[in-house]
């Protein structure tokens, strides 16, 4: 029976995804590195610190470290998500679903931690989760099922008990190779993606999420 529930955070709960490419184009700018969005293809699903260490090793620049430039572009996309970010619709009404129906609630992302902090205190939603957890603490990020197997442990529930919500194909590859139950949520552009036939179950955003599909998984 599920019980538990595991959000992602970029593009599910928060419409801070397309604010990534922002930051990072502005901060590789300010250092002189020849990023440009067609680049970005490259790094798709690494860290941000693998990002900045993938970039020094082909593109090398003078100046700051990789690690330093990775801290300024969180600083930035951090500040670009308070300023111009929001909480995305059915959010709410759906925390409060789970919470209602006593769910476990946890947020597993592979944003850096102290971004996740900032931005759930920020937007008034943390104290709706059990247990957060950054792709900080484990060894390799999504696909890589690590972020969704630490959290569940820490909420203490196994993996046929949990439902994973997903924006992204690298976040359900992630939540199956976890052997948990995904619903994924694509934005608009992405949403006929023939990829997220892995999947569980699909719908078009948070607000058509209820007990019912919950219980069809």
């Amino acid at each position: 029976m599920i019980n538990t529930v595991l959000y992602d955070m970029d593009g599910l709960l928060l419409d801070t995804e397309p604010l990534w490419g922002e930051s990072m184009l502005r901060i590789a700018q300010k250092h002189g590195i020849p990023i440009t969005w067609e680049k970005f293809k490259e790094t798709t699903g690494l860290r941000i610190y693998e990002v900045t260490e993938y970039w020094s090793i082909k593109y090398p620049w003078d100046g700051a470290t990789h690690s330093d430039v990775a801290e300024e572009i969180l600083d930035d996309i951090i500040e670009a998500s308070k300023r111009a970010g929001r909480v995305l619709p059915g959010v709410i009404r759906s925390l409060e679903l789970f919470k209602k129906n006593g769910f476990k609630i946890g947020l597993a992302s592979s944003s850096p931690a102290r971004m996740i902090g900032a931005l759930v205190e920020h937007f008034g939603i943390k104290h709706y989760f059990d247990e957060i957890t950054s792709a900080d603490v484990v060894s390799l990020g999504k696909p890589h099922p690590a972020v969704f197997m630490h959290c569940a442990e820490a909420l203490v529930s196994r993996p046929i008990e949990c439902v994973v919500l997903e924006d992204s194909v690298n976040g359900c590859i992630s939540g199956k190779a976890a052997r948990m139950k995904v619903i994924a949520i694509p934005d608009e552009l992405h949403f006929d993606d023939p990829r997220f036939t892995i999947a569980d179950g699909k719908l078009r955003s948070l607000e058509d999420l209820d007990m019912e599909v919950i219980a069809r998984l």
